[in-house]
Formats: C-alpha cells, sequence, structure tokens
C-alpha cells in the first residue's frame, strides 16, 4: 500500500512537470530563470536518529531552521498512562523516542528470567522469544509476572510489543512507525504525528522453548541487568527517554515483587557511541556478573561489542538496533532487540518523502551499518515506486569520532548545491546538525 501510494505522487509530480514544460512553450512564457533564481528549495527529511525534539537545541542561533523537516521512527501511539509514569519519574522528559522499546526490553529479560527460573543468560535468552507468543495474554508487569511465577505460558503485550510477538530472529514481526513534523520553535508538532503500521504477524515464531525451571524458583541471586546505553557520544541526545523507561521498567518490576522474589539489579552503562568505551562498559558488566544488557544505542556499536557478548555467554538486548543486517547477523541465539529493522522503515521514510512529490532527491547518510543500510532501503523503495533511478543522489560521511568531533561536509555540500535536489534526507545522529549547517552554508535552499 504504501508503495502504491508513493507511485501516485510520482506519477503526479511528472504530469506537472509535463505541464509546466507545455506551458512554457508558449508564447506567454515566461522569460527564461537563472540557476539560482530557478532553484527549488529542498525539503529536509529525517530518522529516528534526529528527530527528536533535543535535536533542535543544536540550532539556537539559527532559531526556525528545522520549521518543516519531516521524518519517520519506529513509535507506537504512547497511552497518556505511560506517558505520565515517566514524566512522574523523570519531570523534565521532552521526548519519548524508543521508551516504549527500552522499557519492554526490561520487562521481557524478567519475565524471561522468571520464566526459565534462572540467571542464567542461556536460559534467560532461550525463554525470550516465548514470552511474546503463545499463552495466555497480559499487558502489565504484575499480571505478567504473576503468570510467570506460576509457571503458565505468556504472550506478554506492552508498550511497544502490541500485535505480533517477536520472530525467530528475536526481533518484533510488526512495528509501528510515525511520521513526526518539526514546526513552530523548532519543536516536533505532535498534531500532525501519523502513526503506520508494518510488518507480518505471520512471521512471529512458533518455535518452543526447551523446558524450564520456571514457576516458582527458590535459592537464586537477584536478576542483574546492566545498561549499554548512549549518555554520551553522538546518539546522547537519544538518551534520555531510554534511560527514564529502563528505570520506569525497573521500578515497576520490583513493586510487583522483584523476580525470584527479589529486587531486579540494575547496573548503569554508558556505550558513548563509541566501540571503545561500549566494549570498557561490557568489561564491568562482564565483572558485576550481569545476566542481561539493554543496548546498544547505535547498529554499529552492537555489531562491535557483539563478539564479546557471545564470548561471554551474555544476553545483548536493544531497544534501538534498526540495522537490517542484524536479523542474520552470528549471535549464538543472544541477541534480541525490539526496535524493527530498518526493511520497514525504509518503506515508511520513502513514503513520506513520496507524499511530497519530489523531482531530484538527494540521501545523506553517516558511512555505518545503520547509516548505510537505511540508505540503501530508502533508495530501493523509491525505485520500486517509480522514482527515477538518475534522479537519487548518493553521499555518505564519516562519523565523528572523540578525536575528530567536527565534520567538514563542505565539499558534500557543493556537490548538494550543484545536483540541485527538492528533497533532502539526512540519516544520522547528533552529528546530522553540521551537515544541515554545511547546506546552509554553501548556499543550500532550505524549504521551511
Amino acid at each position: 500500500m504504501l508503495v502504491s501510494r508513493g507511485a501516485r505522487h510520482v506519477a503526479i509530480a511528472m504530469s506537472a512537470a509535463l505541464v509546466l514544460t507545455i506551458a512554457a512553450c508558449g508564447e506567454d512564457a515566461p522569460p527564461p530563470q537563472t540557476a539560482d533564481s530557478a532553484a527549488t528549495p529542498a525539503r529536509l527529511y529525517g530518522t529516528d536518529g534526529n528527530m527528536i525534539n533535543s535535536f533542535a537545541d543544536e540550532f539556537k542561533d539559527q532559531a526556525g531552521m528545522l520549521v518543516g523537516m519531516k521524518g519517520t521512527t519506529p513509535l507506537t501511539p504512547l497511552s497518556e498512562d505511560f506517558k505520565a509514569r515517566l514524566k512522574a519519574l523523570r519531570p523534565n522528559l521532552t521526548d519519548n523516542t524508543y521508551a516504549g522499546e527500552t522499557y519492554d526490553a526490561v520487562v521481557i529479560s524478567a519475565l524471561a528470567a522468571e520464566q526459565a527460573g534462572s540467571t542464567d543468560p542461556g536460559a534467560i535468552a532461550n525463554q525470550i522469544n516465548s514470552v511474546t507468543t503463545g499463552g495466555t495474554e497480559c499487558e502489565t508487569v504484575q499480571a505478567c509476572l504473576a503468570l510467570a511465577r506460576a509457571g503458565t505460558d505468556l504472550n506478554y503485550r506492552g508498550v511497544s510489543l502490541t500485535r505480533g510477538g517477536f520472530t525467530d530472529a528475536g526481533e518484533p514481526s510488526t512495528a509501528s512507525y510515525a511520521t513526526l513534523h518539526f514546526g513552530s520553535g523548532d519543536r516536533l508538532d505532535d498534531s500532525k504525528t501519523e502513526y503506520v503500521g508494518a510488518g507480518d504477524e505471520s512471521t512471529t515464531t512458533t518455535k518452543k522453548p526447551p523446558a524450564s525451571e520456571g514457576g516458582g524458583a527458590t535459592g537464586l541471586g537477584p536478576l542483574k541487568i546492566g545498561g549499554l546505553l548512549p549518555e554520551t557520544g553522538d546518539l546522547a541526545l537519544a538518551y534520555p527517554p531510554m534511560e527514564a523507561a529502563a528505570a520506569l521498567a525497573i521500578k515497576e518490576l520490583n513493586a510487583a515483587g522483584g523476580v525470584f522474589d527479589k529486587d531486579v539489579e540494575w547496573a548503569t552503562g554508558d556505550d558513548g557511541t563509541n566501540p571503545e568505551v561500549a566494549k570498557q562498559t561490557m568489561q564491568k558488566h562482564i565483572a558485576e556478573k550481569v545476566s542481561v544488557i539493554i543496548g546498544a544505542g547505535a547498529s554499529s556499536i552492537s555489531r562491535a561489542v557483539l563478539p564479546d557478548v557471545v564470548k561471554a555467554g551474555l544476553v545483548l538486548f536493544s531497544p534501538c538496533n534498526t540495522d537490517a543486517g542484524l536479523s542474520t547477523i552470528d549471535d549464538k541465539g543472544l541477541y534480541f532487540r525490539t526496535a524493527p529493522s530498518d526493511i520497514l522503515q525504509g518503506r515508511a521514510l520513502a513514503d513520506v518523502i513520496l507524499r511530497d512529490g519530489p523531482r531530484k532527491v538527494a540521501i545523506v547518510a553517516r558511512n555505518d551499518s545503520y547509516g548505510t543500510g537505511l540508505q540503501g532501503n530508502v533508495k530501493a523503495e523509491l525505485e520500486k515506486a517509480g522514482f527515477p533511478v538518475d534522479m537519487i543522489e548518493i553521499l555518505t560521511y564519516e562519523p565523528p569520532t572523540p578525536a575528530a568531533p567536527d565534520i567538514d561536509f563542505s565539499a558534500g555540500a557543493n556537490q548538494l548545491k550543484s545536483a540541485g535536489p527538492d528533497g533532502v534526507l539526512v540519516i544520522g545522529f547528533g552529528e546530522s546538525a553540521q551537515i544541515i549547517k554545511a547546506m546552509d552554508k554553501a548556499g543550500v535552499q532550505i524549504h521551511h
């Protein structure tokens, strides 16, 4: 459905272009325009890494720069009750991006441990897919923990996991995406948010887990869960809602009696949006004998630490990895995620872009598994919808590092100025601000 609607918009845009050409051939045609005067302002599009309110803080000296920018993020319509619980815990919270996914990752991990009757990571991993499909449906921590303690097969339906359960690969079979719009004040205009479903419930796993010791296990130590979230680095602007959701999940699990009648313990940890920082945090968690690690934030960071995770035999459970390649990575059954694959987001993003009937589109992406993976998916979806291949401009940039936090995108910005796209998709994190500022400095007109 998304592709066919996009194809109609391409047809409309091409028809409009034809009408303009015919009119220009008439005796009343306007005089020829110069390249600069004929330039069409480029609409800005973003992704989950930059479609958040805190991203606007990067433009304090350029008020209004983001007005009109739109994009997508994996997001389920959040209940007012859930948002209120988050706010009660973190009153200054301004975004909810990946909050539902983080909350569900922590809760599913705890339910799997209770169901397994063990703190052994391998035993927990064997139960994670199982608690999301089949069995008795439950929606609250208290109700689901009660079922797990009784040894009852359960089907968790939480904040982000509302329809299909996990696939064999340990990720959602269905997802919900939000189309977000930056409005006045460079803040997201919630009144314009639209939700689109994606995925296929029939891909939910039907495999049964091995027999467990669940249902009232005794004599076990506390379940320890460690964080591997972007407290610092390029993705740090997305950290507050994930931290708040993890804290809320731990609080509500313990208020419901915890796991094995003991409080679940949370060990904070920074992934730094940097492989070296993440690996140091991993070693800390290994020493602390955690069973499950919630993270990493960026897909590329999860790829970097996964060999250490597998070697240590721990569970890595990310609330926000979207790299499609992680679905088939060799993880020995220890990697899971509540965020959907970018294959699904590519379709949603292409639809958002095609609705505006662009003539030429540029896709700028950070050069890592997340950026180039999503870039390729969006390009493929645009082509499926009938968008001309030669009207898609592809650019990449090297992500910043702690040693070199600034990006020189002047050459890329000048390339965009020459190419003259009327739609520019920026796939990145906080450093996307540098890309947009470079475009503005180079004279790329931005549609507001």
